[in-house]
Parts: structure tokens; sequence; C-alpha cells
């Protein structure tokens, strides 16, 4: 037998029906949680960080004295050895150029793979999509010997080319099926009316739904820019005969391995925090289109 709640004050025929409220308790508590959670998250994201600067203007004796101390003063000398001694400068530069065309490949190739597996029915279209997202399950250290030797083969060992053309492979499953879930969510309508408009399928993917796929896109943009600037097994085993084309992985850990030999351990963090400022300024201009990307699918 149903029940409903008279509010006082009402006649028998004017009789309003009220929704149960939400426990306050359960709320309060859950909300709690979160903030905490998010809290001490936060805590171990940031504290590393502000601690990794600080030790870049710090000396060895302040370095190994208190940890939590300030730098006496701001020894951009450390910045300087790292920048010229330890070449980082080059490093970051083919890091720069590495991850500029591998990203730009990756999200040409990845978005149109995306488009015709989302958008167009075909014998294998299935098999084709599960086959790259059983990409990401595939360990990059288990590919790394054959990796080698079909990357010297084909003569593009120790070259910039070799390193983009793996980070594009290495990039493809993630990016396939993130962008082919948000192609999904895009209304078929405006592709059908270009299409009699007179445009081709070509035509139609590039002038219109690529544009309105732009959250999408510059959210897995970010998300490569940082896996390829990151990585470092890759560039390890295709770049390690020619130290002029190292990465900033390879030059970071090569200031690693010195710095136990030389205990120039600030020029190491001064490197460190080189690393750091360009990614941490990407996803600061880019963070509202990334969280929109996210969450446009979710959405429409």
């Amino acid at each position: 037998m149903a029940t409903r709640t008279i509010v006082k004050g009402e006649t028998d025929g004017q009789v309003t029906h009220r929704r149960p409220r939400a426990r306050r308790s359960d709320t309060g508590v859950f909300g709690t949680l979160s903030h905490v959670a998010l809290f001490v998250w936060a805590l171990l994201v940031i504290v590393p960080l502000v601690w990794t600067f600080l030790a870049s203007f710090k000396d060895n004796t302040e370095l190994f004295g208190d940890a939590w101390s300030l730098p006496a003063e701001l020894r951009w000398d450390n910045w300087g050895r790292a920048w010229d001694r330890a070449h980082v400068g080059q490093y970051m530069l083919n890091s720069v150029i590495v991850v500029a065309f591998g990203t730009a490949g990756t999200m040409l190739l990845g978005s149109m793979a995306a488009y015709v597996l989302a958008r167009y029915r075909f014998p294998g279209n299935r098999a084709v999509y599960y086959l790259f997202v059983s990409g990401m399950a595939f360990p990059v250290f288990l590919a790394l010997v054959p990796l080698f030797f079909v990357v010297k083969q084909l003569g593009l060992l120790n070259s910039h080319v070799g390193l983009v053309l793996v980070y594009i492979a290495y990039s493809l499953p993630f990016t396939v099926f993130f962008l082919t879930a948000f192609f999904r969510t895009l209304p078929t309508s405006v592709a059908e009316a270009a299409m009699m408009d007179g445009c081709s399928h070509t035509r139609t993917f590039f002038q219109v739904m690529l544009p309105m796929a732009k959250p999408g896109m510059i959210s897995i943009g970010i998300f490569n820019v940082l896996g390829q600037w990151n990585q470092y097994l890759l560039p390890l085993v295709l770049l390690s005969g020619d130290r002029e084309k190292w990465v900033i992985t390879q030059g970071i850990a090569d200031i690693s391995t010195i710095a136990g030999y030389e205990s120039d351990w600030p020029a190491l963090f001064a490197a460190l925090s080189m690393a750091i400022i360009p990614v941490l300024v990407v996803y600061i201009i880019f963070q509202r289109q990334i969280q929109s990307g996210l969450t446009a699918g979710a959405i429409k």
C-alpha cells in the first residue's frame, strides 16, 4: 500500500507528494572521505615536485643536511651546469622533435582508424577493434628484443625516425580505443547531411567530424605527449649507439650515473626540473580541455 506525506495546512484534495530526502549523514561521510583522499593524493603529487625544485637550488651540503630546509640562495649555476655540461638543452630539443612528430602521427592515424571503426560496418570490424585494444595489454619490455632487430633491419636504428615510428605504434591502441568511443557519441545526422551536400568521405571526416571531436582529440593528444615524453625503455634500446640523438629521459639517467661519481646532485635535480616544467606548463594550459574531453562522451 503506497504511503504519502501530507504537508500541514493542506486539504485532502490538495495533497502534495514529496520524495524522501537522502540522509545527510551518508552524503556527509562519503563527501568527507573523498575530500580527504583528494587531499592526500594532492600532497603525494605536490610535495615531491616542490622538493625537487628546491633541491635544484641547493648545494651538496644542504642536500644531505635538512631535507626540508630552504636553499640559502638561488644557485642558478646548477641549472647552467645541467644545461651546458650535461647537454640537457640538446636532449630536450631531441625530445621535443620526437614527441611532436610522434604525437602528430599518432593523432592522424589513430583518429582515422577510430572514425572508420566507429562509423562504418564491414566484416572484421570488431576483430580489428579488439586487435587494437589488445595492444594496451602488451608490455613494452616483452617486445624490446624483436623490436630492436626489426628496426635494425629497416636501417632506422639510432635514428629519430625509427623512434617516432615505434612511438606511433605503441600509442595507437589507447588512442583508437578512446577516440572510437568518442566518435560514436557524435551525431550521425551531421555526417549524413555533409554527404548529401556532396562531401566525400575524406572531406566529411577532416572538415566536419574531426572539428566536432576537438575535445576528445585534445585530451588524448595530451596523454600521448605525456606518455611519449616520459618514455625511457624504447629510447634506451633504439638510440643507445648515438649520444647526440638521446632524448631527455636518457640524458637524466646519464646525469644520475655521473652524479654518483662526481657528486653533482644539484645539477641532477636541475635537469629533473627542466624536464618537469614543459609537461607541467602543457597540462596547466590545457587543463580545462582535458576535463571537457574526458566528460564529453558521458554528457552526450
